[in-house]
């Protein structure tokens, strides 16, 4: 009786202390309208029914890779090490571009083609080495004649084999260095006692603008709420808005229909309407070539 009460104990701690399999997040631009999404699931599902699948998001714009970046270090933070993202954001697919897997030293795992999707979370993040696919060894069997789905039979496929422990990162592929391609964009710069940054995203469920300015930069203007800042948006040096913003701690401190300047959540610089779509009414875009400049009034 004593050897089977300890049979179940260590049975238990056993079961206890089992590794956990880690979660796929995917992000695409393909839209819900199809089966792909679906078809991507169901290549991770094959591999292993073990392995958690969550959504990030599949609209983002069609091929925008720059989008597909910021929404990527917008949500890794919240994720447990060991999370293995998916991203295909992909406009160059089947082309000389390299289709890799990015460790960080945070420890997530970016399954991604290297086009610039990676760009922030390689820089926020930090690399701990980026390791390119091979396509012999880990691609989908009977996918080899299939150039236009590398979401569903090189990617997907990789990150199940990584989750499901069939292969290490090592197996991955050829270990490349230690750098991913970048995208250009206007980082936040305080000069002159006003502030020039980008806008990278719009929210795109209620019209805020989201700009690359954070606490750090902005704290030098010295700005205090209920103080009112001088405001500029430009597209492609061109001037698209100009006015004067409070700045506020949440959108109710402000009227109904009101503007404000804000701290988002991400503690970035963001712009919106009181119960108002602020993009829309000021037809206001984001990318490299939307740039945003405050100054103190």
């Amino acid at each position: 009786m004593r050897y089977l009460l300890l049979s179940v104990i260590v049975l238990l701690l056993l079961s206890c202390t089992k590794k956990q399999t880690p979660a796929i997040v995917l992000q695409t631009d393909f839209g819900v309208k199809d089966g792909a999404v679906a078809e991507v699931k169901g290549v991770i599902f094959e591999t292993s029914p073990a392995i958690p699948v969550f959504d990030l998001t599949h609209e983002i714009p069609s091929y925008n890779i720059g989008e597909a970046a910021y929404r990527l270090q917008q949500t890794a933070p919240y994720w447990p090490r060991g999370t293995i993202f998916v991203s295909v954001v992909d406009p160059g697919v089947g082309t000389a571009r390299k289709p890799v897997v990015l460790k960080t030293l945070t420890g997530h795992y970016f399954v991604s083609p290297d086009n610039g999707s990676l760009t922030w979370v390689a820089q926020k993040m930090g690399v701990v080495q980026v390791r390119q696919i091979d396509e012999i060894l880990n691609r989908r069997p009977g996918s080899a004649d299939s150039y236009t789905f590398h979401g569903r039979d090189i990617f997907a496929y990789t990150a199940a084999k990584l989750a499901a422990g069939k292969i290490s990162f090592e197996e991955v592929g050829p270990k490349l260095p230690a750098g991913v391609v970048m995208l250009p964009y206007q980082q936040p710069v305080y000069e002159n006692r006003a502030i020039k940054g980008n806008i990278p995203v719009l929210d795109p469920q209620y019209g805020n603008v989201w700009t690359d300015i954070d606490t750090s930069v902005f704290k030098k203007l010295q700005v205090r709420y209920n103080d009112t800042l001088e405001v500029k948006i430009t597209h492609n040096d061109l001037l698209v808005y100009a006015g004067n913003l409070p700045y506020m701690r949440a959108f109710g401190e402000a009227g109904e229909n009101d503007a404000l300047i804000y701290m988002n959540s991400l503690m970035n610089i963001a712009l919106a309407i009181n119960m108002g779509n602020f993009s829309e009414k000021y037809k206001i875009g984001s990318g490299a070539t939307w740039n945003i400049t405050l100054k103190k009034y």
